[in-house]
């Protein structure tokens, strides 16, 4: 659930719904940002516990997933936290995203939508596709493509960094939102 964002829409928008976070500070963080006031009737659940093992949600539970999780381990949001796949390097992180298909696709309702944006990544000036790789795996679990969104990605940490240099290839400046029907 990271900082939360998407859980404050969906109290805003009267929705009930479940945030799960391995890190507890994003727990804490996200709570305090929901202590707001709004004439909803929204059910807001803040669960400490990791993607790739949802076993206190029902099998054809929830109406919609939206996620975005880290990629792989550019960013680090944990020093050490067991099962943080912002620690992983690429292939360990990929079969944990794996994991996350699966149970994702469990605990989804027939018939219902998984949103998730995932970037490519560059590791010694090769592309590395994780956003086709992590779709190749929901797939494999069973979902269905119903669109790909290319988003323009305006605030890299690094830009600036790559900007200055003299490199023989370009930023990557976009991420996917794949959006899956089960």
């Amino acid at each position: 659930m990271g900082s939360g964002t998407t859980l404050i829409e969906a109290k805003l928008l009267n929705r009930n719904a479940v945030g799960v976070d391995i890190n507890p500070q994003s727990i804490l963080l996200s709570k305090k940002k929901l202590q707001f006031q709004c004439e909803t009737n929204s059910k807001i659940f803040i669960k400490n516990g990791n993607a790739t093992d949802l076993h206190f949600m029902k099998d054809n539970y929830i109406d919609f997933i939206c996620t975005h999780p880290p990629y792989a381990n550019i960013i680090k949001y944990s020093q050490g936290i067991e099962g943080d796949i912002s620690l992983l390097e690429v292939d360990t992180f990929l079969k944990s995203m794996y994991e996350v298909a699966k149970e994702s696709y469990r605990i989804l309702k027939k018939g219902k939508m998984c949103a998730i944006m995932m970037g490519d990544i560059r590791k010694y000036g090769k592309v590395i596709p994780l956003g086709f790789y992590t779709m190749e795996y929901f797939l494999k679990v069973g979902f269905m493509n119903k669109e790909i969104i290319i988003k323009e990605q305006h605030n890299c940490r690094s830009t600036t960094d790559w900007k200055n240099r003299n490199n023989n290839f370009l930023l990557l400046a976009h991420e996917y939102i794949f959006v899956f029907q089960k």
